[in-house]
């Protein structure tokens, strides 16, 4: 659990040795994970926004079940489709932006591809996606990433909440600008970015939680400035108690 980073390291060594930390402490990915398939993450992403993964699963098979295929969704009645993905958070917005982005994509690329952003630069791939509907940097992020490879890096709630916990930001920096912050203090290298994404996405649904976060069980509490100000500099005992790794009896872990 050797680090060299300290209470009072700069930003960008905390970054660092959070990623270094928690690679160790959760499995680590590889260059070929991918979740699902390019059309699937941009819209599932769409739906997920402040839904819980099982509604979001739920809305997306619904939706396909009730319309078919993309053109059914892009064709279908906007209450019918906003009725079937009832379970996200606001169905009667997110209906007609998937529409719009459906349409868009069919205009601009003749199909429901978003293969093409494979030869893409990364700041063309991200532009084009920023321009849609209701896509904002952690959607056009994942979409990069986890299916192009793309040296940028998602930020979502927990990434964020830890990111200031931490240290590696500030307190008051919003998620867009941590995206530019945390970029810039770590290399840009697609598998690193993906896993420190997951890792620390993981990391807060799993220990780091928005309430009484679990900090017994953290290895982050060597340097964390919220484990300083709630607990105190950690112990040689408490550092001694840390997991060195995840454990499966403690639940599985999300997707």
């Amino acid at each position: 659990m050797a680090t060299t980073a300290t209470y009072a390291s700069p930003p960008a060594e905390k970054t660092w040795q959070d990623h270094l930390l928690l690679n160790a402490f959760y499995p680590p990915l590889s260059q070929d994970t991918v979740r699902r398939s390019p059309m699937r993450e941009l819209v599932s992403t769409v739906l997920s926004h402040r839904t819980t993964h099982a509604d979001e699963e739920m809305a997306y098979d619904r939706m396909l079940e009730a319309f078919g295929d993309w053109a059914g969704v892009m064709e279908a009645p906007t209450a019918e489709l906003a009725h079937a993905i009832r379970t996200t958070r606001w169905p009667d917005t997110q209906a007609p932006r998937i529409q719009e982005i459906l349409r868009r994509i069919r205009a601009e690329r003749g199909e429901f591809t978003l293969d093409f952003l494979e030869d893409w630069s990364t700041e063309r791939g991200m532009q084009w996606l920023n321009d849609m509907p209701g896509i904002g940097l952690k959607t056009a992020s994942l979409v990069l990433l986890f299916n192009f490879r793309k040296p940028v890096l998602p930020i979502d709630t927990h990434v964020h909440r830890i990111a200031q916990r931490v240290g590696m930001i500030g307190p008051k920096a919003s998620a867009d600008k941590a995206h530019q912050v945390l970029l810039e203090q770590l290399p840009k290298d697609s598998l690193v970015l993906l896993n420190f994404h997951k890792h620390n996405y993981w990391h807060g649904q799993r220990v780091c939680l928005y309430s009484k976060p679990d900090c017994p069980r953290c290895p982050l509490k060597i340097f964390c400035n919220y484990y300083l100000e709630h607990h105190g500099p950690a112990t040689p005992e408490a550092i001694a108690a840390t997991p060195a790794k995840w454990d499966t009896a403690w639940g599985a872990l999300p997707h």
